[in-house]
């Protein structure tokens, strides 16, 4: 089975960025941006860090993960990249196949100023520091973590796919 990774993390902490770099490292990937999904949303949409949009984001999860899923099986490398936090991974759990998990947690400094430039489209720093808040503190999913403050994309792409191949990733 080719690898399904989950690529996780606060708005800033790098993700697509670093999805792209990962995806362009397999000869079949996808980069499924949950970004992208949720935009697929015409009317009704509620930005998804309110409290009332947990059935949109309910609904938006499960459409992602049976794309990957299907991506994977057919032979693709899928990186899903978006903020994906643990409240969201049983659907990825329930897969019969392995799962990968990774988040990228930068500090909150760093975050903030990767968020506040112009072409990102969450600039709300209230909001931005609100979503670094929910990944700081994983249990047992920390293992899952890395720092990428100090790291370059490239330098981030290449510790990840070294867990990845190691099966340090690897939901359980």
């Amino acid at each position: 089975m080719t690898p399904l990774l989950v690529l996780a993390g606060p708005p800033g902490a790098g993700k697509s960025t670093v999805a792209a770099r990962l995806v362009a490292r397999w000869e079949r990937a996808v980069h499924l941006h949950t970004d992208d999904v949720h935009a697929w949303v015409a009317s009704g949409y509620v930005a998804p860090w309110l409290p009332e949009s947990q059935a949109q984001n309910a609904v938006i999860v499960d459409a992602i993960v049976a794309a990957a899923d299907r991506f994977t099986r057919g032979g693709y490398a899928v990186v899903v990249d978006g903020v994906v936090g643990p409240w969201f991974l049983e659907p990825f759990r329930s897969l019969d196949h392995p799962v990968a998990y990774a988040v990228l947690r930068p500090s909150l400094t760093a975050t903030e100023a990767r968020a506040a430039r112009q072409a990102h489209p969450l600039r709300d720093l209230t909001v931005v520091s609100q979503m670094h808040a929910a990944f700081a503190d994983l249990g047992d999913l920390e293992r899952h973590v890395v720092d990428s403050t100090r790291l370059t994309p490239d330098q981030t792409a290449t510790e990840v796919r070294r867990l990845l191949d190691a099966g340090a990733l690897t939901l359980r």
